[in-house]
Parts: C-alpha cells; structure tokens; sequence
C-alpha cells in the first residue's frame, strides 16, 4: 500500500464550538464603514423600485430581498413606510476551549486514530476499522468551507460554492476553508479514508459534499448568506432529483426571520434539516437556532465518559424547554437527538488531522447517520428518516449529564441514534 508523506508537525491547540449571532460587525470582505446590509419586505412594486436602484444580495421572491446601503441611503428607505426594513443579523463562530484544546493536538499525513471514538459510538462497535454507505445523498455542509483537497475529502467533494464575497454572491467552484471549522466537520460526515486507506473515516464515507462556504475565514457571517445557502441546497436536490441532508453546526441564540424561513422552504422541498443545539448548557432554554425550529433536527453532545450506564450529556451542550419533557414530540426549542462532541478527531484544513469540541461536532454524526440510513431506504422521504432517526434514538437513552432522565428529556432529547 502506498506510504503518505509525513507533514511538518504543527500544533492545532482550539476546539470549535457552536455559533452565535453578534452585533458586532463582522464583513466577508473589506468594505466602507458606513455600509451594512438590510432586508427589505413590503408590497412587490415597492420592492422592485428598490431593487431598480440598489440592486440586490438575495432575492427570496415573496419573503423579501436583502440590499447593502450607506447611512444615506439607509435613512431614505426608512422614509417609505410602504416598506419594512431590518438591519441583516450577523453570525460569529465561537470557539470553546476544553481540556481537548488546551492539550493541542498535532497535525500529520496520517491519523492518529482512523474511528474515532464518536465513530466507533455511533456504530455501537469499539472493534471498528472502516465505515461505509450513504451512496447517492448528498450532505450540503454550510459552514467556513472544506479544505476540498484533503485526501480524505477529495473523492466526495460534488459541490463546491461560496455564499459569503462582497462582490458577487454566489462563486461556483470556490469554498476555501482558511478556519478549519468546515474541513472538521465535513470529515466527520464522509471521511472516506483516502484512497490509500491510511486516513480518518466518517459515518457515511460514500455520500457526496456539498461544501458551501456561508461563514467567512473568520468564522462570521451574515444570515442572508445563510439563508441564500439553504434554500440553494433545496434547489440544488429538486433541480438533481437528489436526497440532500443540510447540515449546519451554526446558530443563534434568537430566531432569525431569513434562516427560519428558508429552514421551512428547504423542508417544504423535501431536505432534511440538522442543526447544532448550542454550547449554552446546561442550564436549560438555552438552545439555539436554527437548531430550535421544529423543522430542524436539533443535535445535543455526548462526551465519552459513562454515567448511569449511558454516555453523559456535555455540560457545555444547550438545553431545551423541560415544559415539553416526555411527550415524544418536538415542539420549538426541544432537543431532538443527541450525539458524540466533546474531543472529536477528525480532518484539519492543513491536510492533517485535530480535534475539536462542540455541538459543532455532533451535528455532523447525525447528518452522516442520516445519509447512511437514506442511503439504505432511497424510497423514503425526509419525513420517514427523520422518523426513524426518532425510533433509533429511543433504543439508547441517554441518562448521564444534567438534565437527563429517563426519556424524553430537554437535555438529549430522544437520546442517541447509532447504526446498529
């Protein structure tokens, strides 16, 4: 078998964890301080006389469009009160830094460990030496891109855009990740071991990557962008005749109206939608959005340390509404599922490899979970696999951390979903 040749050692000392929606500005290119964007909503002649003069970022028909103005500019639209004008929110991704980050971890051609301990969790077998499925779905990742060349990625990367440049909105064939939060993710979906068979595996090696950058090389973003990414991956599947999994491990700590709605479209076209709960716990309520949506699977974290006989829910991982607790039935801001994300190894965006805690990381478990059992069951539709991820869930209750009791519970949800 052909040997990879051994990277300089680097030393990757963060651990990613769930975004948040900042006031503070944070553009993806450089532009004039006395710029921002807005969304525009009112009756469609009053819209296309705006989009006549300004142009537009995002055109979402009937939901409104999305304009980059000055203060001049700004306080003239703010004049037609035929219109309604908000300021677009703004994203930044967050890190946390755990005992995993603290230690650091070094980054070379080949894997310290090829299934990982979430991986060998999620296939409920320790012995594990490589993974398979999820051919035909794609994954659309929406995060600070992929390192597309990473030897464990190239051979699944199908799409490649970036939602986040100034000058043009949408940038086929671009999704450079300079952050490495979206090369770490991706790799726990559909790491494929390279083709020499010496790297890192994820829970659905054969699925297919769409990597769209929606976060800048700073981890920040805005939500139109996001929106805009969304709804494209919805389009992208019906316009394929495709089974798309979204999968974002960003959030808000409120709802955005952009995300929300375009969270709905995408699931009203068919894809199936999975989100991090946040990294606000444990007290509860304090999950985010999108993940909070009832038409988004929101992921809670595991840590690989065993409690009552079961993995124990991340002290750093949201809680949801204990109001809701029990019923089976997921309501705004319940957790769904829950999954490996504290000290998870996977793909770096040097070619190498690190590790990375957050609800960040369990979202990609569930969404190459998710791709593998659709990939199994190509008649059913998102619905059915969500579903089933609810039914696979139950086998395992999660009853270590707080707020995890028997059950449904605002802490894991369901509990924890695995391949067997």
């Amino acid at each position: 078998m052909k040997k990879r040749k051994m990277l300089g050692s680097a030393v990757l000392s963060f651990a990613m964890g769930f975004s948040v929606f900042a006031t503070g500005v944070f553009g993806q290119e450089a532009q004039p301080a006395d710029t921002y964007r807005v969304f525009i909503q009112g009756p469609s002649s009053e819209k296309v006389k705006v989009k006549k003069i300004h142009g537009a970022r995002w055109d979402f028909g009937n939901d409104g469009l999305t304009i980059t103005v000055n203060s001049k500019q700004h306080q003239a639209l703010l004049k037609n009160k035929n219109l309604k004008i908000e300021r677009v929110q703004e994203v930044q991704l967050q890190t946390r830094t755990d005992a995993a980050g603290k230690a650091g971890a070094v980054a070379s051609a080949v894997p310290n460990d090829q299934t990982p301990w979430g991986i060998q969790a999620i296939y409920n077998d320790n012995n594990i030496q490589a993974t398979s499925g999820g051919d035909g779905i794609k994954v659309a990742v929406l995060d600070t891109g992929a390192y597309t060349s990473h030897i464990d990625l190239t051979g699944n990367v199908e799409q490649c855009k970036d939602f986040t440049q100034a000058s043009s909105p949408l940038v086929n064939g671009s999704c450079a990740d300079r952050h490495g939060h979206g090369t770490h993710v991706s790799g726990t979906v559909l790491a494929n071991g390279g083709h020499d068979g010496l790297g890192i595996y994820g829970v659905a090696p054969q699925s297919e990557l769409w990597a769209y950058k929606v976060l800048n090389d700073r981890g920040s973003g805005y939500s139109d962008d996001i929106a805009a990414g969304i709804r494209h991956a919805a389009d992208e599947a019906a316009r394929t005749g495709s089974k798309v999994v979204i999968s974002m491990s960003l959030g808000s700590s409120a709802k955005d109206s952009l995300i929300a709605s375009a969270v709905d479209y995408a699931y009203s076209k068919g894809a199936l939608v999975v989100a991090a709960a946040g990294n606000s716990g444990p007290s509860s309520n304090t999950i985010g959005y999108p993940g909070a949506l009832v038409n988004a699977v929101a992921v809670a974290s595991l840590d690989n340390t065993q409690v009552n006989g079961t993995y124990k829910v991340s002290d750093f991982s949201s809680r949801g509404n204990p109001a809701t607790d029990a019923d089976y039935v997921i309501h705004e801001r319940d957790i769904e599922v829950s999954a490996p994300g504290g000290s998870i190894y996977s793909t770096a965006n040097n070619g190498g490899y690190t590790t990375m805690s957050g609800t960040s990381m369990a979202t990609p478990h569930i969404s190459g979970l998710a791709a593998k059992i659709w990939a199994a069951n190509k008649t059913w539709s998102h619905t059915q696999l969500r579903t089933e991820l609810q039914r696979r869930a139950k086998l395992y209750d999660v009853k270590g951390g707080t707020g995890a009791a028997t059950g449904d519970d605002y802490a894991s949800g369901f509990g924890f979903p695995r391949v067997k």
